[in-house]
């Protein structure tokens, strides 16, 4: 591995990983009001056009990083609309 790829797999764990807590914080409180559905749904696109992307061009960090991601942004999609307040 180069020092370039540790960059991007370091970028994409932290990226990642900052998701991680507000997850944990809507499952646990089972509240979603404060989380834009607008924002989430950009984002969740985004973040499936990055995996795409990902894909297509055979990049481990980014396919990692996104796919994770989809998932931790999907979760708090599910929350937002589960959760009404």
């Amino acid at each position: 591995m180069n020092y370039i790829e540790f960059i991007g797999i370091l970028a994409a764990i932290c990226t990642t990983l900052a998701f991680l807590p507000q997850v944990i914080k809507t499952w646990k409180s089972k509240s979603a009001k404060d989380l834009s559905l607008g924002m989430f749904l950009l984002f969740f696109t985004g973040v499936a056009l990055w995996l795409t992307y990902g894909l297509l061009i055979y990049n481990i960090p980014i396919i990692l990083a996104n796919s994770i991601t989809l998932v931790l942004a999907g979760s708090l999609l599910f929350f937002k609309l589960i959760y009404k307040n």
